[in-house]
């Protein structure tokens, strides 16, 4: 798949990531999860939140190669997890063609399966999520972006009248 796919961004900040997380553990407080498994890469920060959130000490990863930056390439199983997921916590950051929850779900098919954000392919994949986003949209996450100055806006306008 490639970029042409993507017709808008969603940008997500480290502070609204961490709302989003804060609220999705609203719903999963209650729930008694002898572990978490991460994601990797992108379900790693999730994770941490929510093992702060939930309290859990025991995370464990799953590593799966899928994206290339813009471009989902061939899935490659780097690592797996030698239980089948009961009473496990499966976190990633979002849900997309859902390619990589299906090979999740099949090596831990009995886990409660939790991402962040969810577009309407890989939606059916999961047990919970929080926001939905449209499937033609890139999620832009915080780790992914650096900082940098901004021109003030009265600049801008001037050096494109110049």
């Amino acid at each position: 798949m490639s970029v042409d796919r993507y017709h808008q961004y969603f940008v997500i900040s480290w502070d609204q990531l961490h709302r989003d997380v804060r609220s999705l553990c609203q719903q999963l407080v209650e729930r008694d999860f002898e572990g978490i498994a991460a994601v990797t890469r992108g379900g790693l920060i999730p994770a941490a939140l929510i093992a702060r959130e939930l309290n859990v000490r025991l995370i464990d990863t799953v590593c799966i190669k899928s994206y290339e930056h813009m471009d989902q390439g061939g899935l490659q199983v780097l690592k797996g997890i030698d239980h089948d997921g009961a009473r496990w916590l499966l976190v990633d950051d979002l849900v997309d063609t859902g390619r990589t929850a299906r090979a999740v779900r099949d090596m831990l098919p009995r886990a409660h399966f939790v991402t962040v954000y969810a577009k309407p392919e890989g939606r059916p994949l999961v047990d919970q999520y929080l926001v939905e986003v449209p499937q033609d949209t890139w999620i832009q996450f915080p780790w992914d972006m650096g900082i940098t100055y901004v021109e003030p806006l009265v600049d801008q306008l001037r050096s494109q009248q110049e």
